[in-house]
């Protein structure tokens, strides 16, 4: 079973990457194979609501990492979702990408595990993992919790090693997942398998 960990920061070995190999090594000792993705430095459009990727699984857009991270979304089993904290929220890079992903490949992730990582020098952790968390409750994923919120802190990667709680936090998570995802594979060759949710009805706020 693969896990796919997304860094959002536009730094390669930051304190968003320590935070996710902590989890990625929580994993790996549980037999998962994992997978750390880079963002990098490039621009990442936003989503112009065209709905051009309505039946395709595809963004009309080509020039970034979305419709790359669409195809290996369909052969993971489970994903964890890493930002810095920019003004009490996650980096805006991270959440274009995040909103064009899911609106063109939600289908990718539907049912499988997900979590939310965020990294802050002092503050704003908590409002950011309320932003990322709602992409993944919108798209059916069991959120992975830990033993704390999914944070460290620290403003520099040497700080970070520091946060002893925080890292056992992430560890924990990894843990967690791996059960999940053991859980869930265990329940598929029972032959348990997911609900088919209702989409008949769609209530505007104004009507």
């Amino acid at each position: 079973m693969k896990v796919l960990l997304l860094n959002g920061s536009t730094r390669k070995n930051g304190c968003t990457w320590l935070a996710l190999s902590e989890i990625a090594n929580a994993l790996n000792a549980e037999g998962m194979e994992t997978e750390i993705l880079q963002m990098g430095v490039g621009p990442v459009r936003d989503c112009i609501g065209c709905n051009g990727c309505a039946g395709k699984d595809r963004c009309v857009f080509e020039d970034d990492l979305v419709n790359e991270l669409i195809a290996k979304a369909k052969a993971a089993e489970g994903f964890v979702f890493g930002s810095p904290v920019y003004y009490a929220h996650p980096s805006g890079q991270l959440l274009s990408l995040l909103d064009r992903l899911f609106y063109a490949g939600g289908s990718a992730f539907a049912h499988k595990p997900g979590a939310a990582v965020v990294t802050a020098r002092r503050a704003g952790t908590t409002a950011s993992l309320d932003v990322l968390n709602k992409h993944m409750l919108d798209a059916q994923m069991p959120i992975v919790s830990s033993t704390y919120w999914n944070m460290v802190f620290g403003p520099a990667p040497e700080l970070v090693e520091r946060d002893a709680e925080g890292l056992q936090t992430m560890r924990n998570l990894g843990r967690n997942m791996a059960w999940l995802l053991k859980c869930i594979y265990a329940g598929r060759e029972k032959g348990l398998e997911p609900p088919a949710a209702e989409t008949a009805h769609w209530t505007n706020f104004n009507r």
